[in-house]
C-alpha cells in the first residue's frame, strides 16, 4: 500500500506534464487554424465571428490570390532562388569549412572565428552596405543578386556545422588517397563529400527552409514584381489602409504547402546531421 501511494504523486506529475504539453501544441496550432480558417471564409464573415469556422466555405479567395498575385511566377522564382541558393550553400560551405577543420593553425582558426561571429551580427547591419554594392555591381532586382545574397547570410552558421562534422571523419582515409597521387579536390569530391551525407541532408533542409522563407534579404535587394519571391508577394495584400486578409492568408496557404511537403519528408535528416557533428567541435 505504502508504494501505490508513493506512486500516486508520480502519476499527477505525469497528467500535468501531458496537459501542459497538450496545451504548448495547441498554442502552436492556433495560427495554423487561423489561417486555413481565415483562408476559406468571406470578409463579411471574418468581421461578424474572427474565430469561428466558416458556415459555408469560401474558395473563391484561393483563386483570387492566385490571380492578383501573379502566384506561379512567384512560386517559379522562389523554387529558382531556393535550390540555387542550397546547390551553393552545399558548395561553398562543404568546401570552406574542409579547408578549416583540416588546418589547426593561427590562419585558418581566425577564419572559423570570423564565421562564428557572422552568427551574431543581424541582417540590419549588413543591408545598407549589401545594398548599395549590389547596386553599384547592377545586380539589384536580379535572381543571381538574390541567391548570392540569401548564401552568404547562411554561410557563418552553416560552416560551423560543417567544421564539426568534418573533424569527426578519419584523416586515414584522405591521407590515403594523396599517397596514392589524388590531387585535394578529388580527395574531397571521391572520399570526404560523400561521407557527408547526414549533414548534407541537415543543411538541405535547413538552407531550404531559410530561403523559401526569407523575406527581409528579398524585400532589400528586389523591387520588381517580376522578380518577387512568394512571401514579397503576400506582403502586397497588406496596404497602408486596408488589407485583404483572406486573400493573404489564402496565398500563405498555398506558399506553404510545396516547403511543407519537403521538410515532411526530410526532417528525419535534421537531428542526425547536426548531433554527429556535435561530437567534436
Amino acid at each position: 500500500m505504502n508504494t501505490s501511494r508513493a506512486t500516486k504523486p508520480f502519476k499527477w506529475v505525469e497528467r500535468i506534464r501531458i496537459a501542459i504539453l497538450y496545451a504548448i501544441g495547441l498554442l502552436f496550432l492556433f495560427p495554423f487554424y487561423i489561417a486555413i480558417v481565415y483562408s476559406i471564409k468571406t470578409p463579411m464573415e471574418t468581421a461578424e465571428s474572427p474565430l469561428s469556422f466558416p458556415k459555408h466555405i469560401s474558395w473563391s479567395n484561393y483563386a483570387d490570390a492566385i490571380e492578383a498575385s501573379n502566384f506561379f511566377l512567384a512560386l517559379r522564382n522562389s523554387v529558382v532562388t531556393t535550390s540555387a541558393t542550397v546547390a551553393l550553400t552545399i558548395l561553398v560551405c562543404s568546401m570552406g569549412a574542409y579547408v578549416i577543420a583540416r588546418n589547426n593553425n593561427r590562419f585558418y582558426s581566425f577564419f572559423y572565428y570570423l564565421f562564428m561571429s557572422s552568427i551574431m551580427l543581424p541582417f540590419q547591419v549588413l543591408m545598407f552596405p549589401l545594398y548599395k554594392t549590389w547596386a553599384d555591381l547592377h545586380i539589384l532586382n536580379t535572381l543571381p543578386g538574390l541567391i548570392t545574397s540569401l548564401t552568404g547570410v547562411q554561410i557563418g552558421y552553416f560552416c560551423f556545422l560543417y567544421v564539426g562534422f568534418i573533424k569527426t571523419v578519419p584523416r586515414e582515409l584522405e591521407e590515403s588517397a594523396l599517397l596514392d597521387g589524388a590531387s585535394r579536390y578529388r580527395t574531397f569530391f571521391s572520399i570526404i563529400f560523400p561521407l557527408l551525407k547526414p549533414i548534407n541532408m541537415t543543411i538541405i533542409v535547413l538552407s531550404a527552409l531559410g530561403a523559401w522563407n526569407d523575406f527581409v534579404v528579398s524585400m532589400v535587394l528586389v523591387q520588381k514584381k517580376a522578380v518577387s519571391t512568394l512571401p514579397l508577394v503576400q506582403f502586397q495584400f497588406f496596404g497602408e489602409y486596408t488589407s485583404q486578409v483572406n486573400m493573404a492568408f489564402a496565398a500563405i496557404i498555398l506558399s506553404m504547402i510545396p516547403i511543407m511537403i519537403f521538410y515532411g519528408f526530410a526532417q528525419r535528416y535534421i537531428i542526425g546531421g547536426v548531433t554527429a557533428g556535435a561530437v567534436k567541435g
